[in-house]
């Protein structure tokens, strides 16, 4: 009996559709073996009694395929008859094509299962060579590593030494410079006391005299200077005592920072020369985890520089400070000299300001007398002008009351009453204006009034200042120490 059906029936052949389409079209499936890929095995039997049935059910409800020839319709219509002879076409489960395609797949599936083998047991050779040349890579760059870091070890271990011996030499050589210091810090409190005595009877200036002039300026300059002097003094007296104790302390943060130097060589020299033949080698599960690291190799690095800059520093101070003490004697004394010098001179300068300042007063107050005499005269003027306006004024307004009695037609606006109208406003206007003259100079007056009481006060004041200044300041700065004193060698 010939085999009925359809390819439609080999549906495990082909990836599962979306269950909208369960079975392909008819035309897609002609030799769809040459081209199919792999097919995904059957997940369930297909020896049980109910699956032709429910396969032929299911094919037969889909309205987009249509049976594959009349056959196949009779076939399906007697699916549901009882006879024993048509049970046959029932058990037919696969088609030659579903055949053919099973035995592509299985074709494709072994070589692509031997050519991922091989391609595996390439991948694994190269991978075995390669992970074995980056091992001895990776080895021989921590040897080399390990390597500079020994040498840097040395290097600094080399500057921890020679600043060691460096410091170790330096000696405290202060008492005697200490002493000179005293005795010019003492020589001080002399001229301080000058200084401020003159800030205080300037005080006593008067009015716009009492002004923060040049002299003020160079004395509080004066008096800051010896203070500085003083401060200074104070501050390598306090250096001389300190610098012992400052240079005890570097060295022992050498000696400290050199031995853990000696240490850290000794265990890197060591781990430097270890090779997979050496002696003692062995597992330590765990240790790549354990970080003890407690700085990296910048503040590592800083660390010993800034130990060797520490004593570098206080070694260089403890040398200088000799010379230092010696050089601030000679300083000190140049300074308060030269402060000295110039604030003589602005006083002198501010004397000689002060008496031709006093001068030009008594100049400008009688200048200012006289034009007080001339202003009064002035406003004597302008008050009898005014007077001689008012009668001009009068007679016009009077004509123009007298024309507005004119009769009827006559009562004309002509040029006579023109003319008589400018007349009133000139006349109207020049008196406003010799009144507002008139106020203008009386003004003047009192500011003159006002400036001839100033002039006289600030010529008392002047001469206020000329007195202290010239007789108590400079009465009291004929006397300063020499430079022998100020540098504490008496």
């Amino acid at each position: 009996m010939e085999p009925l059906g359809s390819t439609l029936t080999a549906t495990y052949a082909h990836p599962r559709p979306t269950p909208t389409n369960f079975l392909p079209a008819i035309s897609t499936m002609a030799s769809s073996y040459r081209d199919r890929f792999p097919h995904y095995n059957l997940t369930h039997t297909l020896s049980l009694p109910w699956r032709p049935s429910t396969y032929y059910k299911v094919a037969s409800n889909l309205p987009t395929l249509g049976p594959y020839c009349t056959r196949s319709q009779k076939v399906c219509e007697s699916t549901m008859l009882p006879f024993v002879s048509n049970r046959t076409t029932l058990f037919t489960r696969y088609t030659p094509d579903d055949w053919y395609r099973s035995n592509l797949t299985n074709y494709l599936e072994s070589n692509t299962s031997r050519h991922n083998s091989e391609r595996l047991r390439v991948d694994t050779s190269r991978l075995i060579q390669d992970k074995y040349q980056q091992t001895r890579k990776t080895q021989a760059d921590s040897t080399q590593n390990l390597g500079e870091r020994v040498n840097d070890i040395g290097f600094w271990k080399s500057e921890i030494t020679h600043e060691l011996d460096a410091m170790i030499g330096e000696t405290n050589e202060h008492t005697d410079v200490k002493k000179k210091l005293e005795r010019a810090l003492m020589e001080t409190e002399a001229p301080l006391q000058v200084a401020r005595e003159c800030l205080f009877h300037r005080e006593k200036r008067m009015g716009i005299d009492l002004v923060h002039d040049e002299v003020e300026a160079e004395l509080l300059t004066e008096v800051d200077i010896i203070l500085c002097c003083q401060e200074r003094m104070k501050l390598h007296l306090d250096k001389a005592i300190a610098q012992l104790a400052a240079n005890r302390a570097s060295q022992h943060e050498l000696e400290k920072d050199l031995s853990d130097k000696q240490m850290a060589y000794r265990i890197d020299d060591k781990c430097h020369h270890l090779r997979n033949t050496s002696d003692g080698v062995s597992y330590f599960r765990g240790v790549e985890r354990v970080d003890a690291t407690v700085s990296v190799p910048e503040s590592w690095a800083k660390f010993t520089d800034d130990n060797i800059l520490r004593s570098q520093s206080e070694r260089a101070a403890s040398a200088k400070l000799r010379d230092d003490i010696q050089n601030l004697l000679v300083v000190t004394a140049n300074e308060m000299w030269n402060q000295f010098n110039k604030v003589n001179l602005s006083f002198t300068n501010r004397i000689a300001e002060t008496a031709d300042a006093k001068n030009k007063i008594q100049i400008h107050l009688a200048k200012t007398l006289q034009e007080i005499f001339q202003t009064e005269m002035t406003i004597e003027s302008i008050k009898k002008a005014i007077k001689d306006k008012s009668a001009f004024l009068k007679v016009a307004q009077t004509r123009l009351d007298e024309r507005t009695r004119r009769p009827n037609i006559e009562l004309c606006r002509d040029m006579a009453q023109l003319r008589l109208v400018n007349e009133v406003d000139e006349v109207d206007s020049t008196i406003q204006t010799l009144q507002q003259r008139l106020r203008d100079a009386e003004d003047t007056l009192q500011l003159l009034v006002h400036t001839k009481a100033t002039l006289e006060h600030d010529l008392a004041v002047k001469a206020n200042s000329l007195y202290i200044d010239q007789e108590k300041c400079m009465s009291m700065r004929k006397t300063f120490p020499n430079t022998l004193r100020l540098e504490g060698f008496c």
